[in-house]
């Protein structure tokens, strides 16, 4: 026979008062007169960035900051030269998960993944995690300010 049910108010729930692990941060501004917000939240063994106009996430990437042949590594290390370090890291190679509804914003979220991965990898050298970063930008388009203004919000919150 079935128990009767209770429908008293059940008791508060205790919540311990130690902060959560994960580390977030938080970004915004215009970008092409459309309030655009970046979030970077830290785990322990990946970093998630995401970058919204509207409230929207369409597509997600992720990026693995390690290279799959450990001995080939030093092949990729930073140039000095300034107008390199503009440019991704040739070893990283981003992966569309969701979204992307044609080649076009597949290849504008990957290079927006792979560049924030580089900014990631050469502010510490030793990061290991996987970068993953959901993208929902109202205009899938290559308009080099909108792009550095991006970068520029992601950057604040890293």
């Amino acid at each position: 026979m079935p128990l009767p049910l209770d429908h008293s108010t059940p008791a508060p729930l205790s919540i311990p008062s130690a902060s959560y692990p994960a580390t977030t941060k938080q970004a915004a501004g215009h970008i092409d007169g459309i309030l655009t917000d970046v979030t970077s939240t830290c785990f322990s063994d990946k970093i998630l960035v995401t970058i919204t106009q509207s409230g929207r996430l369409a597509q997600w990437i992720h990026v693995p900051l390690e290279a799959s042949n450990a001995t080939a590594t030093d092949q990729y290390l930073p140039s000095a030269t300034s107008e390199d370090s503009l440019l991704p890291m040739s070893h990283l190679t981003p992966r569309t998960l969701l979204g992307a509804s044609n080649s076009e914003r597949e290849t504008i979220g990957q290079l927006y993944a792979a560049q924030i991965a580089s900014f990631v990898a050469n502010k510490n050298p030793d990061e290991k995690r996987t970068v993953i970063v959901g993208l929902g930008l109202e205009k899938a388009d290559a308009n080099r300010e909108n792009f550095y203004d991006v970068v520029d919000l992601v950057r604040k919150c890293l």
